[in-house]
């Protein structure tokens, strides 16, 4: 049982609104039905608008690996060589994940908090002209970087090449339009940037990743995690039961009622709160002495990763911040663990009540351990 409230600023999961909160309080619905079609349409339909699609969008149940773990499969067979361009944690599981299904995976390397250079993966693609696909991450939530997509996804469309992307830290919180920028398998979450608790990975498929798989016929891996079984469903079971799964109804309205929230704000202006948020935080902890580990100019506005002050213990940092003032962040991962921190400015992480606690707490350990600690600068 959760003795003490914390607020999480880490990248995911997020603090969520009430009436959010509330929705998974409502009466528990059947994943079939008249009703149940009504509310899952409008979600999907909903959905499409932040993806900026008109592809077929699915809600998998799941984490957003669920959803990764299907594009690579479903997309993809037994020897099939991928590209996958990585730059940190995340960039590194997913091709563990392409690894474990078999395929000959690929890759262009960048520096973990360095972007992936688009023009390297053009010449990786005609050089390999026998690449079925690439994969690549849109945010670097290990280090914040935010990956030049719609140059890697030209590159991709230039070579006829479909692309899978990890938008599971980014979707719904900085604009990724789906169709304008030719992206063939887009997989996110709901528990992060769309403000709603765990247990959907939405995932778009284009005409041309239905086209390769289709050639591929029975040899997909998996059933579950097989998108075309999803596709079946939707199209020979749709007037009743449109997925092959019961499905968790209350994260559905729950991610229903964040959806209308977000879309009455307009998306442009709701972007626009983490792009506020973070830069409230940066300015402040750049002032107390702490350097950004990914230049500003590659860094998306929902993760900011900083650097330990000389001298600091990060661990003991993060701590404190729990302990005394109810703020949880997190660390740096793998070979990181220990140099860096990272803060998430999404979901309720983006208001001013959040990110004026974390700042006094901040000061709070820094004077405690001796640090100078100029004044705040007024809002």
């Amino acid at each position: 049982m959760v003795t003490q409230r914390v607020k999480l600023m880490i990248p995911g999961p997020v603090d969520v609104e009430d009436d959010v909160l509330a929705a998974m309080c409502e009466p528990i619905l059947p994943h079939y039905g008249r009703e149940w079609l009504e509310i899952y349409h409008e979600t999907v339909e909903r959905l499409q608008q932040v993806f900026g699609t008109q592809n077929d969008l699915f809600l998998m149940v799941g984490p957003g690996t669920a959803g990764l773990d299907a594009a690579l499969g479903s997309l993809l067979r037994t020897g099939d060589k991928v590209l996958i361009p990585r730059n940190g944690f995340f960039g590194q599981r997913l091709g563990v994940v392409a690894q474990n299904y078999g395929l000959d995976v690929r890759v262009v390397t960048a520096a973990p908090g360095q972007p992936i250079d688009a023009q390297e993966v053009r010449q990786f693609l005609s050089a390999e002209p026998d690449i079925r696909a690439i994969a690549v991450v849109h945010l670097e939530t290990s280090t914040g970087v935010l990956n030049p997509l719609p140059e890697i996804a030209a590159a991709a469309n230039e070579f006829g090449v479909p692309i899978i992307v990890d938008a599971v830290s980014s979707l719904g919180g900085i604009p990724l339009p789906v169709d304008e920028w030719g992206i063939d398998v887009c997989v996110s979450v709901v528990n992060k940037c769309l403000g709603c608790p765990a247990g959907l990975a939405p995932v778009s498929v284009s005409q041309r990743a239905w086209e390769q798989m289709d050639r591929e016929g029975g040899r997909a891996h998996g059933w579950y995690l097989n998108l075309r079984v999803w596709r079946d469903y939707a199209i020979n079971w749709g007037s009743w039961h449109p997925t092959p799964t019961t499905m968790p109804t209350n994260v559905v309205l729950a991610l229903l009622t964040s959806l209308r929230r977000i879309q009455e704000t307009g998306l442009e202006a709701y972007y626009a709160t983490y792009v506020h948020a973070a830069g409230t935080v940066r300015k402040r902890l750049k002032q107390l002495g702490f350097q950004m580990f990914t230049d500003e100019a590659n860094t998306s506005p929902l993760i900011t990763a900083m650097r330990g002050l000389p001298g600091m213990d990060i661990a003991e940092f993060r701590r404190y911040l729990v302990d005394e003032w109810q703020i949880m962040i997190s660390g740096g991962l793998d070979e990181l663990q220990g140099q860096i921190f990272r803060i998430g400015h999404i979901g309720k992480a983006a208001s001013t009540e959040y990110t004026e606690r974390l700042l006094d707490g901040v000061e709070a350990y820094l004077r405690l351990g001796g640090y100078d600690v100029p004044p705040r600068e007024p809002t």
